[in-house]
């Protein structure tokens, strides 16, 4: 039995397998809802925030065990995902 396991890069030097991704949304059109502000601060107080780059970030990334703050569009992470 052979198993592939997709790895989709989501900046800098930080990949996670494609079967660990619950979803990706865009920074800056979620964080306008309060419910989703107390998430991450939520997250970032439990040590479950993990910044891909220093730059502007465009999306956030949910996994199974952490949030993954990325500088890549979620347009751009959509098409990694699809592709792989």
């Amino acid at each position: 039995m052979v198993v592939i396991l997709n790895y989709v890069h989501l900046g800098n030097d930080v990949s996670l397998f494609e079967k660990d991704i619950v979803g990706v949304f865009d920074i800056e059109k979620t964080s306008i809802k309060k419910s989703i502000n107390e998430f991450l601060k939520k997250q970032q107080k439990n040590g479950k925030i993990y910044y891909c780059s220093l730059e502007m970030p465009k999306s956030f990334i949910l996994s199974q065990n952490k949030t993954f703050i990325s500088n890549v569009s979620t347009l751009t992470l959509i098409k990694r995902l699809v592709n792989t």
